[in-house]
Formats: C-alpha cells, sequence, structure tokens
C-alpha cells in the first residue's frame, strides 16, 4: 500500500502509563511529545501518535499491542519493561507490524529470529562490561581505586538479574576491588537502616548498587544519619540520577556515579532534544527515558520516508538498512545487526553534580572530569 504524499504513519506507543512504572512510563512519554519539532526539523515525515498504557503488566501489553494493530498503528514502539516488550514483540512477529524498542535490556528477545522486531538499546551484557571499562577509565585518570566493595541490591527481578551478571561479567576485568559482602533487599522496604549498618560494617571503600528510586533515596539519608560517607556510590541501574533523587535530597544528591545507557552531549542533535526538552519540560534534566523513546521514533520516521510507504515488510525492509549517523545516544549511530539488534551502542558513566548530570566517561563522549572521591556528607555547605 503506497502511502499519498504527507500522510502521516501510524504509530502505536505502548508504555506503562499507570501501575508499578508509571512514573517511568509517563518520564517516556516526554520523549515522544519531543519528537515532533525535531522530526520536522530534520526533514522527516509526520508521525501520528497512538497511544495506549501497558498498565505495567505483560498480559495487557500483549492485549494493547493487538488493539492497536486492529485500530490501524503501521508500526509499534515501547515498552520500556523486557517483559512487556517480549510479549508486543511475539505480537509484532505474528501479526507482521514492525517493532521498534525504546528501552528493554533482556538479551532474549532479538535471539529469537524475529524480522519485524528491531531495538536500538544496549542489551545486559553490554551495560555491564561497559560499567566496569568505565570504572576503570575513572580509576586511571584519579590514580585512585577502591580496594573493596559493598554491594547493596534490590532482590526484584532486574536487581536479581543484574547480581548474577555482575557475577558473571566482573571477573573478565580484573577489577581492582573486591566484594566484600553482598547484602540484598526489598525495594519497597520503608527502613534499610540494617542493611547500610551492615554494609558499614564491612568497611568497604565504597558502595556498589543496584537500585530503584526511593530505595535510593532511603540508602543515602541512612549513610548520612550513620556517618558514613564512602569514598564513591558506583551504581549499575536507575534510581539515582532520577531527577526526583536530585530535588528530594538537594545538595545531598551531589556525587553518585551511575553507569548507564546515555547520550553523548557533544553531538548536534543531543543539544536539540537538551533544548527541546528544557522547553517543554523546565527543570526536567534529559535522560535514557527521553533519549532512547526519542531515538525508535527517530528509526520510525527514517524509515517511513526510505520506504515512501506503510507497507509493513517496506518499512522493515528499510528499518533494517538504517544507517543515522546524526543521533543522540553514546556510540557511532543506529545500525541494526542480523538480528535486529544495535549492537554498536555505548554506554556512559555520569554524575550527579549540582542538581544536573554530567557526563564522565568514557572520555570521547564526556562533557566533565570526574569529581573524586565523593565530598564527604558532613562537608556540604
Amino acid at each position: 500500500m503506497i502511502q499519498a504524499q504527507g500522510a502521516a504513519l501510524k504509530v502505536g506507543v505502548l508504555l506503562p502509563r499507570s501501575g508499578a512504572q508509571a512514573g517511568i512510563g509517563q518520564d517516556c512519554q516526554r520523549g515522544v511529545q519531543v519528537a515532533a519539532s525535531i522530526l520536522k526539523d530534520l526533514g522527516l515525515p509526520n508521525l501520528q501518535i497512538m497511544n495506549a498504557d501497558t498498565e505495567t503488566n505483560v498480559e495487557v501489553a500483549r492485549s494493547q499491542a493487538e488493539k492497536l494493530i486492529n485500530e490501524g498503528a503501521q508500526l509499534l514502539v515501547g515498552a520500556f519493561d523486557s517483559g512487556q516488550s517480549t510479549a508486543i514483540a511475539q505480537v509484532a512477529e505474528q501479526k507482521g507490524i514492525p517493532y521498534v524498542i525504546n528501552i528493554a535490556a533482556a538479551p532474549p528477545i532479538t535471539e529469537q529470529g524475529y524480522k519485524f522486531v528491531f531495538r536500538n538499546f544496549p542489551v545486559a551484557g553490554t551495560i555491564l562490561a561497559d560499567a566496569f571499562a568505565n570504572q576503570k577509565e575513572i580509576f586511571a585518570a584519579t590514580g585512585s581505586a577502591p580496594k573493596s566493595v559493598a554491594f547493596l541490591h534490590v532482590n526484584d527481578t532486574f536487581g536479581t538479574a543484574m547480581k548474577n551478571g555482575i557475577g558473571a561479567v566482573m571477573p573478565k576485568f580484573d577489577m581492582p576491588y573486591k566484594i566484600a559482602e553482598t547484602i540484598s533487599y526489598d525495594p519497597t522496604a520503608r527502613d534499610l537502616s540494617v542493611e547500610v549498618a551492615k554494609a558499614k560494617a564491612t568497611g568497604a571503600d565504597a558502595l556498589l548498587v543496584v537500585s530503584r528510586l526511593n530505595d535510593a533515596i532511603l540508602l543515602t539519608r541512612e549513610l548520612i544519619k550513620q556517618r558514613w560517607s564512602p569514598m564513591a556510590i558506583l551504581s549499575m541501574g536507575p534510581g539515582w540520577y532520577e531527577d526526583q533523587y536530585l530535588k528530594t535530597l538537594g545538595k545531598l544528591s551531589d556525587g553518585p556515579l551511575s553507569f548507564v545507557p546515555w547520550y553523548d552531549p557533544n553531538k548536534k542533535l543531543s543539544r536539540q532534544l537538551e533544548a527541546a526538552v528544557a522547553k517543554a519540560f523546565p527543570g526536567i534534566n534529559v535522560n535514557t527515558n527521553h533519549v532512547y523513546t526519542f531515538e525508535a521514533l527517530l528509526v520510525a520516521a527514517d524509515a517511513y520516508k526510505r520506504a515512501g510507504s506503510t507497507n509493513p515488510t517496506a518499512l522493515a525492509d528499510a528499518i533494517r538498512k538504517t544507517d543515522i549517523k546524526d543521533n543522540v545516544s553514546t556510540g557511532p549511530g543506529i545500525r541494526f545487526n542480523e538480528k535486529g539488534q544495535n549492537d554498536k551502542l555505548k554506554n556512559s558513566a555520569i554524575q550527579n553534580r549540582g542538581g544536573k548530570l554530567v557526563t564522565v566517561a568514557p572520555k570521547a563522549a564526556s562533557n566533565a572530569k570526574v569529581e573524586w572521591p565523593m565530598k564527604p556528607y558532613d562537608k556540604r555547605a
């Protein structure tokens, strides 16, 4: 079906807009909201956005994907969560409708031999490998490294998978520190005093953490209460760089390092995205949610322009041939391998500084030098 000149591509955007992940789903939506003006500036065709709520539920994600396709969606984007994205991928493949994943790190999604599923987001193993490589770059630049770390992690699916991943990947990097103790906790816990006391008692130089938002705030307050200022907080996931963490803790939010899928602040399109987010959402820092949701729509619009058609096979073929060099995320650009995975993506190290986030590694994609060691909590004016 050849599309009349100027008609918009119908894109179904599936996100957890309610339920446990609602905050993140709503944050991803900011990336959708700023996309139209940027895509227009790039000379790309219009997208007609059809929004759907997965309700943070795998079965709802599946049924909403089917509903969007029945209502005429010609391409799907979403869904932040690996479980929900897996369900959508199955529907997209079965119906022969292209699906561009914004965020989801579980490797199996692009290991099924799917022809209509594409992911511009790094898989878990890459995120961890880059985290250790970026830590070593920071240690080399500062001439200082922790000899031991206490490892605190949430005991949910994500936290447990990360713990197992760290156990598998860390030995390959010959890290200068050993893990003194591994302490797991419930992400919904209201009190983490016992866990912090346990971590402090190990005498470790630094903290290695896999957290969510609320517990990152709780852990920080507990560190201050127990008068423990580690040399560094090394976060391997979300929580510590969220706007709410920065706003809630003010000066006490400075210092933690997060090793995450991010963006290259030196790229031209990154500056355009930063300006668009600042204008539409004053006081919000650009983050992973905005970057990768925006890039999923960039992939869709770019493919539609080259395909010149809404025919799903033509669109999928065009996505497969994607070669976007002018992009936002860290790395050389957007290209997909034979599995539909962008395997050239890089991850960054970011640091909280004065209510903002600066990128400190890798050097080629950084805009600041690391502040090391972390300033003790009781020495902050």
